[in-house]
């Protein structure tokens, strides 16, 4: 009867021995990263993961193989002993659909990932594109974040024309707040506005503002603006400047708006026959010529008092 016990305990002990080991074996397989270093050609990766905002995420959290790949990964290991990572020619590695339980859907073994619930980019590129994550996220191993002109990978032809402007990433002017992702007026503000608009943005935590922010002698040297809240061109300033094509527009520009500007005011006399552009008489920004202005401007022309004094009354 003793005997049977013992073998009974024993036989117990090997099988929770064995179980133990066994999930040690599955959970070091599965979950711990030291494992994907094992192998020599995953060096570079993995100082990159380390480096990398995804340092704290599990391997197989992001990776999932199937059966069949994996078991040709490790057929492949054995038998071929490759020296480097093989190309993957443009496959998907990691799926969007992973990447959108922690920074779309809420993680419970994540909560500090970043959100992208409230972007537009994402919206844009992610939902109506169709566009894999890793395509802008990760195209080169391990790295997250797209490089400040990634963007004209895609976007051919869209550089950026204008004095200061010609290095600046492309997150500096579009927004992550319009659905056509144009620059907004305070994104152009962020550098040619007051120091209390920069604060505002910033506040606000957007991802826009907060990666490739332009540097304090960029924004130093950016004119800065001022309209006032009664001025008419209460619009984007994307109507008047194509940074992609002509940051600052030409005066014969305003016509394309200003279509019968021809028979307001003194325009025919000292646009058609003078041959006066609009930026003598109007200031950038407010542009209505007000006589108080008119007082300051006018006489650098008319010297004569009373032929100002005959046109303001």
């Amino acid at each position: 009867m003793k005997s049977r016990i013992l073998i009974i305990i024993f036989i117990l002990t090997l099988l929770a021995g064995g179980g133990i080991a066994s999930y040690r074996i599955y959970d070091y397989l599965e979950n711990d990263p030291t494992f994907c270093k094992s192998c020599h050609i995953m060096e570079t990766a993995f100082a990159a993961w380390e480096k990398s905002v995804h340092k704290g995420v599990n391997c197989h959290d992001c990776h999932h193989l199937p059966p069949q790949e994996g078991a040709y990964l490790f057929y492949s290991f054995i038998i071929h002993r490759p020296e480097s990572v093989p190309a993957r020619h443009g496959k998907i590695i990691v799926a969007g659909k992973f990447c959108i339980r922690c920074h779309f859907e809420v993680s419970k073994k994540y909560p500090q990932a970043v959100s992208i619930k409230a972007s537009q980019f994402h919206a844009k590129h992610g939902f109506e594109k169709k566009i894999e994550c890793s395509k802008c996220h990760g195209y080169k191993i391990h790295e997250f974040l797209p490089e400040e002109r990634f963007c004209v990978m895609c976007h051919e032809g869209k550089e950026v024309h204008g004095t200061g402007m010609v290095e600046l990433a492309c997150l500096n002017c579009h927004s992550d707040r319009s659905k056509d992702l144009r620059p907004e007026r305070e994104k152009c503000l962020f550098c040619h506005g007051s120091d209390e608009v920069r604060a505002q943005m910033v506040r606000e935590k957007r991802l826009d503002v907060k990666h490739f922010t332009p540097s304090p002698e960029k924004i130093k040297a950016a004119i800065k603006i001022n309209i006032p809240a009664d001025s008419k061109h209460q619009f984007d300033c994307y109507a008047c400047h194509q940074p992609h094509e002509k940051a600052r527009p030409d005066w014969s520009e305003c016509i394309n708006c200003h279509t019968d500007f021809i028979d307001t005011g003194k325009h025919k006399l000292h646009v058609k026959i003078m041959n006066i552009n609009c930026g003598e008489c109007h200031k950038l920004h407010s542009w209505v010529v007000t006589h108080e202005e008119a007082k300051k401007g006018c006489v650098k022309c008319h010297e004569s008092a009373k032929i100002y004094k005959k046109w303001a009354g």
